[in-house]
């Protein structure tokens, strides 16, 4: 029989449990995020470092109201974004607080600008509790219009997106080119290719290759323009469709870079029956997407949220190596090869999953 707890101990456990009201508050609470939000979106830290060190000289920086924003200051003085502000001190940046400035190379003020694609988009979440319970997206119903659309009709918010999602060239384009063998391939098909940033690369590491790229209007405009910037309009091909219709030319290698994630399984095999009919006999399908991860910390916390976000946003999912393998053999693929980051020219979390067609497995097959 255990002995009953000391005053000692109920004292250490009502403190433990006052810790883990205060944890669930933080991590329940609206509040917080979208103060920050606020804060980036008005540029707060880049104005405060520009001299605004007053809430009414933010206020007329950025035209708001300013015993309002004074609030807003007050909430992120606590949530140590910014101190100061009492007793006449001059408001400045934290530590914390500087990762908001518009120049840090962390870039965390365009990501969660509410003007910018990704903030905008995580308001979907507020319809998180829908999307649990039936499997689609929450974004049609809160913006009006499914992401791609979204973002093919609406410029800025295309011009955000592919501002957030680049980063250094030797990252993005070169090093995923260079890992592969381009020697013998004639024509690269490139299904949902966005910008074409990839496909150019493509074009200038092998001069032999010819390239379609297909894309929504918005982005098939953005890319004929990069192609027509690089002097390439001799080799690449900017098509503007859909890849749940037939894909409009044959080639000899079809690539999906980060496709797959964006669409739920249903819709991947889809898209992944199209380029089995537009693959050319003796052929290649490159899989480009994240590397298998079962890390612990914060590479799984970071591979959590961007799992939810697919869900929310566009109703994808984000796959292990062997659920991506599962998915495009069921398509009627075989693995021919796999590069990742276990490769040293590969950085990141980065693959590349090679498929050949499998002539014995026809493209309807189900998982």
């Amino acid at each position: 029989m255990s002995a009953p707890p000391t005053e000692t101990g109920r004292t250490a456990a009502r403190a433990e449990n006052h810790d883990l009201d205060v944890l669930l508050k933080q991590l329940g609470n609206l509040v917080t995020p979208m103060a920050v939000r606020t804060a980036a979106t008005l540029r707060l830290v880049d104005h405060i470092q520009g001299g605004a060190r007053t809430v009414a000289e933010l206020a007329a920086r950025t035209g708001t109201h300013a015993p309002t924003l004074a609030r807003l200051v007050r909430h992120l003085v606590v949530t140590g974004v910014i101190e100061g502000g009492e007793d006449g001190r001059p408001l400045n940046p934290t530590r914390l607080g500087l990762l908001l400035a518009d120049d840090h190379p962390a870039q965390q003020r365009a990501w969660l600008d509410l003007n910018g694609a990704v903030s905008r988009a995580d308001l979907a979440f507020t319809g998180l509790v829908d999307t649990v319970r039936t499997g689609r997206p929450a974004y049609p119903d809160v913006h009006g219009r499914p992401f791609w659309e979204d973002l093919s009709a609406n410029q800025d918010l295309a011009d955000s997106f592919d501002a957030l999602m680049s980063c250094d060239d030797n990252v993005a384009y070169e090093a995923p080119v260079a890992a592969y063998d381009w020697s013998g391939v004639r024509h690269v098909l490139d299904v949902g290719g966005g910008n074409g940033a990839l496909l150019l690369e493509i074009a200038r590491k092998a001069s032999h290759v010819r390239g379609t790229l297909l894309e929504l209007a918005g982005p098939a405009r953005q890319a004929g323009h990069a192609v027509a910037e690089a002097g390439l309009t001799d080799r690449v091909t900017v098509v503007d469709g859909d890849f749940f219709e037939p894909l409009p030319v044959t080639a000899d290698v079809v690539i999906l870079s980060f496709v797959l994630l964006n669409w739920s399984d249903d819709d991947a095999r889809a898209i992944l029956r199209r380029c089995a009919e537009s693959l050319e006999p003796g052929g290649s399908l490159l899989v480009m997407d994240r590397a298998d991860s079962e890390a612990d910390g914060a590479d799984r916390f970071f591979s959590t949220l961007l799992d939810l976000r697919m869900l929310t946003f566009m109703g994808g999912r984000v796959r292990t190596r062997d659920e991506v393998v599962r998915l495009v053999s069921a398509a009627g693929f075989s693995l021919a090869s796999e590069r990742t980051t276990g490769s040293p020219i590969l950085p990141f979390d980065f693959s590349i999953l090679e498929f050949s067609r499998d002539p014995e497995q026809p493209t309807t097959a189900e998982e």
